[in-house]
């Protein structure tokens, strides 16, 4: 069976907090996830951003059939000494020649370390649900978006995106909120397909989530008063445990593709689909 490294840049203190929460680290949700869509592979977590966290040389890393980078608080753009060991360990993935896949700020670490830009979304955070995804002209051909319609929504919390991709990159998709919201990476020796989005997520994980940062969103402007963002949050929750409702795909405005546990994974499905032809 495949073997493959999950590197969550979550420190210490955000991965307690995430457990206490949601019952899982990111990483942890990552292995749940894949395990559940490849019975029987072995998964290893790493957590390269931490102080005391192992490095694993790129001999190590190229033992894996695939890297995935998950989600976290981290802002890629502070020049600190947590941000520049994950960039350290996104620099040996590409030199490793193996497959990644990254989703919100694994997506952020991967164009960082290839020479892109990442900023704080000067306007607002896009939390919940990223609405009107399209694919673009490369997209629409490009097998990581595979199976999706002309436009789609998917579980999103993030308050920074891409502001410039990498030399030797490729916008896949946008919506009008974020323009990087897939793409791929070619650097080094390695190629990286990574959404802004969360495939990985359940629902219930991204109603924990912006329940949790129901201040932030207040601020943010999407919301008037905490009280509505609970509410969603609420919404979002029982579209977990009935996704087949029409009143819930209704109040929330979504289809199968935001509600299906199966389609709302079909870009983890691609990658590994096609892992043989990734390899560098």
């Amino acid at each position: 069976m495949p073997h493959y490294l999950i590197a969550q840049s979550e420190l210490p203190d955000e991965r307690q907090a995430r457990r206490k929460r949601a019952g899982k680290s990111s990483g942890e949700t990552y292995a749940a996830t894949l395990k559940q869509m490849q019975p029987g592979v072995e998964t290893s977590i790493v957590s390269p951003a931490d102080e005391d966290g192992a490095m694993p040389s790129v001999e190590r890393l190229a033992a894996f059939d695939a890297i995935f980078l998950t989600g976290s608080p981290m802002h890629v753009y502070d020049d600190g000494p947590e941000v520049r060991r994950q960039l350290d360990f996104m620099t040996r993935v590409f030199a490793a020649g193996v497959p990644s896949f990254g989703s919100c700020a694994g997506l952020q670490i991967a164009v960082a370390a290839a020479g892109g830009r990442v900023r704080k979304m000067p306007e607002r955070m896009e939390a919940g649900i990223a609405r009107r995804i399209s694919a673009t002209e490369a997209g629409r051909t490009h097998p990581l978006l595979a199976g999706r319609p002309a436009s789609w929504d998917a579980p999103a919390v993030h308050g920074d995106e891409v502001l410039e991709l990498p030399p030797g990159a490729t916008l896949l998709a946008s919506n009008a909120v974020t323009r990087v919201q897939a793409a791929e990476i070619r650097f080094d020796r390695g190629v990286f397909w990574g959404v802004q989005y969360h495939p990985e997520l359940a629902l219930r994980e991204i109603a924990i989530a912006i329940a949790a940062q129901a201040a932030d969103l207040v601020e943010a402007g999407l919301a008037e008063q905490e009280d509505q963002v609970r509410a969603r949050a609420a919404e979002i929750d029982a579209l977990h445990d009935a996704p087949d409702s029409r009143t819930l795909r209704w109040r929330l405005g979504v289809d199968g593709e935001f509600a299906e546990e199966g389609l709302r994974r079909r870009e983890i499905a691609n990658f590994l689909d096609n892992l043989p032809g990734l390899r560098g």
